[in-house]
């Protein structure tokens, strides 16, 4: 998962870009970086690390230009790697800079087809770089001294017609402008808005609503799957559906975990859908909980809170905060090794005694994946003096892997893969265990409904993947590039050529 940016301003966009990038960190912790264009000259700052840490103010005085893409990043599959740092560039034709979240399912065959066909080169294993290299090519062949919207749009759909998997891209041409587009399932989410300024109106592209709210632009709308929102260096807005049959088709787990509860996606309020996921697993415990004994529910932070706060609402139970979590550390789940994991867990949460000792607690957490930091949380409540210790899941059961963008574990690495709920609750060491029914999030996150949005990828919990290309082939090659065993080699090896490199 990464988080995108781009701005067309009519003065210095490297603060405004910064600003959106901090917004946006939850996205990405491994490798931040931006790109500002003043004239026909563009300046680059990208590193490992966080925005805070890449973007000093010796950085940032020379990221020069009123206009610029920006990108926060985790490695899709693999270890953290400095070379593989967003935003990407090719000199050929133009001069283009990408930023991508999102992950292309036909990658490999793509990269073939760039170096034997395209005549291209590629310098990383990073498939931003394949989707910017086939954005470069479908421009390319076009053969024109100068570029316009139209060409843009032309690429845009050879992008589309070639590629495959869930993707939302902004990329920018010096001396010309900005433009972003978003696959035509639309998995991963892209927005745009305006500010006015004395100078004239500013525009941005980003990947959630909440960084234009804290820049101070109006939301204009979604990047509908398969469009094209170009704004030139003058500029003007061009909006161009680019696709032959888009179906908008979202990630649910956006709405689960990703995404800010501040953001708006797809025009559905992360907020509000995580509060009535909430109201519909309360109703699920009343259903098949009637007799049950909780004392309070406790959520696990901070993606819980709302789902648990109106969980308890609807129960009538106390509702309590049990955990102190430490703001520090990251998100546990995408980290590269099982030891560190289990060490971060401890780092990040403490129990408050009070609220557990001689009571029987319900925690709410937002998903279970690996159920590792779950285990380690139920024997926190142990711990303090929890009397039993229930566990709900405001989503399903994460059974399959995703392809789309998220670094989820192998198939066989999350705790739900071939075991049943009451399995599961064994290994969580729980007295119980409830999950959210896959339809009654679908309806939580729809509005009862009333959202436009056509359906939904809910590939982790059901195995059905929109796109259609998923064999089992891809899923086994995935299972062995994505197990730990697999990222401890690709981290060793990455250590060692750093090592190497700073002996010279």
């Amino acid at each position: 998962m990464c988080g995108i940016v781009g701005i067309v301003g009519k003065s210095s966009v490297n603060q405004s870009l910064y600003d959106a990038l901090l917004v946006l960190q939850h996205r990405g912790q491994d490798a931040a970086g931006i790109v500002t264009c003043q004239g026909d000259k563009l300046h680059l700052r990208k590193d490992n690390g966080l925005a805070r840490d890449v973007f000093q103010t010796k950085h940032m005085i020379r990221l020069l230009g009123s206009m610029g893409v920006g990108h926060v990043r985790y490695p899709t599959a693999g270890a953290a790697s400095s070379a593989e740092a967003q935003p990407f560039y090719v000199n050929s034709p133009y001069g283009i800079v990408l930023a991508h979240n999102g992950n292309l399912t036909n990658a490999e065959d793509l990269k073939r087809d760039l170096i034997v066909e395209d005549l291209r080169h590629l310098n990383t294993e990073s498939d931003s770089e394949i989707l910017l290299n086939i954005l470069a090519h479908e421009l390319q062949i076009q053969g024109k001294p100068r570029v316009d919207e139209q060409d843009i749009f032309r690429a845009v759909a050879g992008v589309h017609r070639r590629c495959r998997g869930g993707y939302a891209a902004v990329s920018m041409i010096p001396g010309f402008g900005v433009f972003a587009f978003r696959d035509p399932n639309g998995i991963r989410p892209l927005v745009y808005g305006r500010r006015v300024t004395a100078e004239g109106a500013e525009y941005m592209i980003a990947s959630e609503s909440v960084a234009l709210d804290t820049s101070g632009f109006d939301l204009i709308a979604d990047v509908a799957p398969g469009e094209t929102v170009l704004i030139t260096v003058d500029g003007e807005l061009h909006n161009h559906q680019c696709a032959a049959q888009p179906v908008l088709s979202p990630c649910i787990f956006e709405f689960v975990y990703f995404a800010r509860p501040d953001s708006i996606i797809d025009d559905i309020s992360v907020h509000k859908a995580r509060s009535r996921m909430g109201k519909k697993l309360a109703a699920k415990i009343k259903r098949e909980w009637s007799g049950h004994d909780i004392d309070v529910v406790i959520p696990v932070p901070d993606t819980s809170r709302t789902a648990a706060l109106q969980l308890a609402g609807q129960l009538g139970i106390a509702y309590a905060e049990g955990f102190i979590k430490n703001r520090y550390i990251g998100r546990t789940f995408i980290m590269p090794g099982q030891t560190v994991r289990k060490k971060s867990v401890r780092q990040k949460l403490n129990a408050i005694d009070l609220e557990f000792r001689k009571k029987n607690v319900l925690l709410v957490d937002d998903s279970i994946v690996r159920g590792t930091t779950s285990q380690q949380i139920i024997q926190m409540a142990r711990d303090a003096g929890a009397h039993r210790v229930y566990f709900a899941s405001a989503a399903p059961p994460v059974r399959f892997p995703n392809v789309y963008g998220i670094d989820m574990p192998a198939a066989s690495e999350l705790i739900a893969f071939n075991r049943t709920e009451e399995e599961v609750a064994r290994e969580l060491g729980a007295d119980g265990l409830i999950y959210q029914d896959l339809e009654d999030l679908i309806e939580a996150v729809q509005k009862k409904g009333k959202s436009h949005v056509d359906r939904f990828d809910t590939s982790v919990f059901d195995g059905k993947y929109v796109t259609g290309d998923v064999t089992p082939e891809y899923l086994r090659a995935l299972e062995a590039n994505r197990n730990d065993g697999a990222k401890a080699d690709q981290s060793f090896y990455k250590e060692s050529a750093i090592d190497l490199h700073n002996s010279d």
